[in-house]
């Protein structure tokens, strides 16, 4: 028996609401910051991701699911959602329209890794980029349209962390003093860092792993290490958020996973703290284009896991509405009332009434059982008799009353002004 592979779900009717409810906050308020929606292809050139994550990340060393394809092109499923972005934005050339250019997206993330609570390897994210454009009041704006995402969704007690991990002006002096911290920590540092110290020296930072704590603890700040340019622009990102009345924590272990990271990094966190905790971060990006073969071109934006915000909301016990039912169910008692059973659907849904038709004979204690699973508001049911006299059986399933009426009759109490058919 076939069963989902592994890091994936399927999620079922009774799930969707909590779906619907964010994705439908999602594009509420990236059209309410003025963010259209753009879709990407589901894969793309695998160097692509190679070149704008970096080589040395463990998202593109171990996590990205690559294939060659009939024609011998090397492809890879999104691995994350800002680098195909860019892409479009040059490949189309976006940078003729006014700047910046702001879009999201609702998009599927593909990763071979240890599927966990909120994180599987095929998840869901809601993305918002903003290109074009380096000045720090785009930063503060991600970072708010999020922020204040949460907020609508019923998040609470959330944390943002923040950061910057400067420049190519500012960061080689940095880098050469996290090298010296890290010196002499080898054999205490697992392999992956051991790895990193060659090749990827901010990652040290971002480990999980219980025995490299203390170095990365008292590793030192970038803050301390900023250029002119990024202390401003920093500055001015806090004050920004200030503004907004969001408060901002600095984490100077704070680095992201992804190497085309410059300046500003961000993380939202739950009171649930603990390894991949984040529900959304993001970032600036501003070499990022440059390092696909585009021209240079700044950029900002975030991602919010689907999986995970779902979860959080369990977590904290927020309630989002049922979907939406059928308001009748219609069936046939016998064969020679099909037709009319038929003809009553047809009537209801050209009314706008959302209507389930069962299917089969099936007895009378059967087709209740079958409404009453399906939450239906009224139930209406065609035998012999009503067929010959032209009505229909409907059943009030609230008040729990069964009236005989003529079918003309039947409809416009279900599909009239005055009926509530939501109930």
């Amino acid at each position: 028996m076939f069963q989902a592979p592994r890091g994936t779900q399927d999620v079922l009717p009774e799930d969707v609401p909590y779906w619907t409810y964010v994705e439908e906050a999602a594009r509420r308020f990236a059209v309410l910051y003025g963010y259209q929606e753009i879709r990407t292809p589901t894969f793309e050139d695998t160097e692509l991701f190679s070149h704008g994550a970096g080589a040395a990340t463990d998202v593109v060393e171990k996590e990205m699911y690559s294939f060659r394809d009939k024609g011998g092109k090397d492809l890879t499923l999104r691995a994350e959602g800002t680098a195909p972005v860019v892409r479009a934005y040059l490949e189309h050339g976006l940078h003729a329209r006014p700047q910046p250019v702001r879009v999201f997206s609702l998009i599927s993330v593909f990763r071979y890794d240890r599927p966990q609570a909120g994180r599987l390897r095929e998840h869901h994210q809601f993305d918002c980029e903003a290109i074009g454009d380096e000045d720090p009041i785009l930063d503060a704006e991600i970072i708010t349209l999020l922020w204040r995402f949460f907020e609508a969704i019923g998040l609470k007690r959330l944390a943002l962390q923040i950061n910057s991990i400067g420049c190519p002006v500012c960061r080689p002096a940095y880098l050469e003093r996290l090298r010296a911290h890290y010196a002499g920590f080898e054999e205490t540092l697992c392999a992956d860092c051991r790895r990193r110290m060659e090749r990827n020296l901010l990652r040290l930072l971002d480990c999980k792993v219980t025995t490299c704590q203390p170095v990365a603890d008292s590793a030192p700040a970038f803050l301390d290490y900023l250029c002119a340019a990024c202390r401003a622009h920093f500055d001015r990102l806090k004050a920004e958020l200030e503004a907004e009345g969001i408060l901002s924590f600095p984490n100077h272990r704070l680095v992201r996973g992804l190497d085309y990271y410059t300046r500003t990094v961000f993380e939202v966190w739950p009171p649930q703290a603990g390894e991949q905790a984040a529900i959304g971060g993001g970032g600036r990006y501003d070499g990022l284009a440059e390092q696909i073969g585009g021209r240079p071109t700044p950029g900002v934006g975030f991602g919010t896991g689907i999986e995970r915000l779902i979860l959080n909301l369990r977590q904290q016990g927020v309630e989002v509405a049922s979907s939406v039912r059928p308001a009748v169910y219609v069936a046939h008692l016998t064969d020679a009332a099909r037709p009319a059973a038929a003809h009553f659907v047809r009537q209801l849904r050209e009314a706008g009434v959302p209507t389930m038709a069962g299917v089969g004979v099936r007895s009378l204690r059967t087709r209740l059982r079958h409404a009453d699973a399906a939450g239906v508001r009224w139930t209406a049911l065609f035998g012999d008799d009503e067929v010959q006299a032209g009505t229909v059986s409907l059943r009030d399933m609230i008040a729990a009353v069964v009236e005989t009426q003529p079918v003309a009759a039947a409809l416009q109490r279900i599909s009239g002004p005055a009926s509530d058919v939501s109930a």
